[in-house]
This record gives structure tokens, sequence and C-alpha cells, in this order.
């Protein structure tokens, strides 16, 4: 398996119980209890990252995702890893990317119900991709921050909640956007 190097982000004034990380690489690839799957509405597999994890994790992903019925805009939903070293995927659906203010609620809203789901489920680690930046044409640019500042709000309302939270990055250059938005 490949390794892939994680880089700590030290958080001002963060719980010591809480810890922030950005890696380039395949998320696919994790060994952390869940991953996040920037997933469309049927949630049985597209482009993308989508189909990356439900490739990686094999015909029971699928199987699982078909019980579920689909998942709205801004929801979650989670599901067992299978043939994935995360144990877990919690299956979240971006908005398509219109310049609508209406797409920033529900791009955080993504986040924000992912560390939920995960904090029900006793999570203790979740992994996280660049969610609607991809075919869903989120601009990194507002994308980022958005993702950043949600995860950073739900971790100061949880400060008791033990958790590692990773931002997997698919390329250098959304690597490079969170790495200078986070060490603000």
């Amino acid at each position: 398996m490949d390794r892939i190097e994680k880089k700590e982000i030290r958080i001002k004034g963060g719980a010591d119980r809480q810890k922030v990380f950005i890696c380039q690489g395949d998320i696919t690839k994790l060994a952390v209890d869940c991953i996040v799957n920037a997933a469309n509405r049927s949630l049985l597999g597209g482009g993308g990252v989508d189909g990356a994890i439900h490739r990686a994790a094999g015909p029971g992903l699928l199987r699982e995702c078909r019980t579920l019925h689909g998942c709205e805009t801004g929801q979650a939903k989670i599901t067992k890893g299978y043939d994935l070293p995360a144990a877990h995927v919690i299956h979240t659906v971006g908005p398509v990317y219109s310049g609508s203010h209406k797409d920033a609620e529900l791009l955080a809203d993504c986040y924000w119900n992912c560390l939920e789901l995960a904090k029900a489920h006793g999570i203790g680690s979740i992994a996280f991709p660049a969610i609607s930046t991809g075919v869903y044409g989120y601009p990194l640019k507002e994308a980022v921050p958005i993702a950043a500042e949600t995860v950073l709000q739900w971790m100061r309302e949880h400060e008791d909640y033990e958790i590692e939270i990773i931002f997997c990055c698919f390329d250098r250059r959304t690597y490079e956007m969170y790495q200078e938005f986070l060490s603000r």
C-alpha cells in the first residue's frame, strides 16, 4: 500500500484532542476510520473520486449503497468501507456550482453533516476530498475557505470530541491552496 505523508496543521487555540492534517494523494489508500466520498445523488458510483472509491471498495459498497435510496445535496450517509483500508465511507452530495449563495450553504452542510455523522458513529479519523471541485465545477478559491472554516467551526463546537481530520488533496494545486489557507 502506498504511504501518504500527512502534514499536521497547528490550529491556533485548537483543542489538543483534535488535529488537522493535509496530504496529497489517493484518498482510497488512506488507513483511517473513514473517508468521505463526494458522491452523486444516486450514491451508485460515478466519475472522479466517487468512481475511484467504488472501484477500490469493491462490489459490496455498491450493494449497500443501493439500500440507501440516494442522498440529497448537502446531506450525508454512511456505509462500510469493504475492501478499502478505511472502515467506513461517508457519502455526501456537494452542490453543482452555479455561483449562488445557496451553493456555499450546501457545501458547508456537506462538511458539517459528515462530521456530525462521524461523531454519531464514534469515528476518530476522517479524510475529506475537495468536495464539488471536480466535475461539479466549484472553484477551489471559493471551496477551500468554506471547507476549512466549516471544519474549524465544527471542531470549536465539539472541543470534547477527539478526532483527526485530514484534507486529502488529489493534486498539488489543491494541496497548496489548503496549506496556504490553513496556515493563516
